[in-house]
This record gives C-alpha cells, structure tokens and sequence, in this order.
C-alpha cells in the first residue's frame, strides 16, 4: 500500500520515562521474552542508545525514498523503524540524511539493512541501527507506506510502539504493555542488584539463585572429583 499517515498515537511523557528506566534486555525479558529483533541488527558504533515512539516505514529492497519521506513527518523523540526487506548490501542511509534527523530531533533509526558514511555517522553520534554498513548506493523510485505496521527483525512493529536500544540490540514494547511491563522490568532489576550487592559480599551464587537445589532437582549428582564420578556409561 502506498500510504503516509502522519499523524499517529504516541505514548505518553510518563509512559516514555518509564520505558527509559529499564533497559532494552530487561524489556525482553520482562514481556516473557518476547520482542527482541533480530540480533543483526546493531548499533553502527558501541555506546548508542535510542529509545521512543515508532515511525514505521515500508521501503522496496535497493530504494530509500519512503525513508525520505518519513524523516520529513517525524516528530522530535520519534525512532524510525524501516523494514527494508532485510538488503545488506545497500546503503541508503548515510551522513546527510542522518543530519536531516537530527535537525528534526530524531531519536534514532532502527533498519534491517546496510548503512553508509559509517565514520561520519559515529561521529555525529546519531544512533542508528543496522544490519552493518554498505557503499551500495538506492534509487528513489519506489513508493512504500509510512506508519502502517512493518515486520522487521521478525517482529511486527506498529507505529507509536516504543523501541528501545542499546549494545545488546532493539526490543519492541507495545504501546499498551508499557505500564505493566516496566513496572516488572523495574522489580527484576532491583532484585539483580540486590543479588549482585550480596555477590559483592561473598554470597554463592548456587545459593541466591536457589539453582543448587533446582539442579538437585533434575537429577544432577554433585562430586568431589571426576574420579568419584559413576564412569558405567
């Protein structure tokens, strides 16, 4: 479908700051695992982060011209989202559209695809998100649709979800889920860094985490030596 929706439903100030108080691995693992985009696709230089409302963008495979378009009705704090059929080898990304970004206050660019002006990129420090970088250049022939639902990283992204990134890579957060999962997100961190303060303190780690019974439990037989070990198998 050839279609631009410009405006969308963004979550709130309060949700926004409640999804920035958890990180993208405790997101995952707070919605049951789930959400978690391919692992290819990764910060172009260590230390990017990015966190905000989807922008989603459908562009053809070699063509960036729905990205174009979607950079010009983004709002400030937007991450754009671009399903681009999963191309390594293009480049349709570079320095000049990721100075068209920032000076619309973009948080970032999420896209399962290649990037270029890699160098230039780091150095302005825009985050982006990719399957690596690439001098292929794109046409601008194609027309696509812009925040429509997009699959990418074999997840289905719909405009307005949160997408959060760091070094461990991007997690979707839908927009509903954002209260109950970061509430979650925020006990499980806070027990981590009690165990972890404990850890500090010389606690065993078989112990706090209860898995020295759990491997009992499952039949795991404990050894002083290997010699000691039933070798009848």
């Amino acid at each position: 479908m050839a279609h631009i929706i410009t405006d969308i439903s963004r979550p709130s100030e309060a949700d926004m700051a409640l999804a920035r108080s958890v990180t993208p691995a405790t997101i995952h693992e707070a919605q049951d695992r789930s959400g978690a985009l391919d692992p290819a696709i990764q910060p172009v230089k260590p230390g990017l982060t990015l966190c905000g409302p989807a922008v989603t963008v459908q562009c053809t495979p070699g063509d960036n011209m729905m990205l174009i378009a979607a950079i010009g009705t983004a709002q400030p704090g937007d991450v754009l989202v671009v399903s681009a059929g999963g191309l390594r080898v293009q480049g349709g990304f570079g320095e000049v559209l990721a100075t068209a970004c920032m000076s619309r206050g973009i948080a970032g660019l999420v896209i399962d695809a290649g990037v270029r002006d890699g160098a230039a990129i780091r150095k302005l420090g825009f985050p982006v998100f990719s399957t690596g970088l690439a001098m292929h250049g794109t046409v601008k022939e194609t027309v696509g649709s812009v925040n429509h639902p997009v699959v990418i990283g074999g997840i289905v992204v719909h405009p307005g979800d949160v997408i959060s990134g760091d070094d461990d890579g991007v997690v979707c957060l839908k927009r509903g889920d954002i209260d109950r999962v970061c509430k979650a997100g925020q006990a499980r961190e806070e027990k981590e860094e009690s165990i972890m303060a404990a850890l500090r303190e010389g606690a065993d780690i078989l112990d706090l985490s209860g898995m020295r019974q759990r491997l009992v439990d499952k039949g795991c037989q404990w050894s002083g030596t290997v010699n000691k070990m039933d070798r009848t198998a």
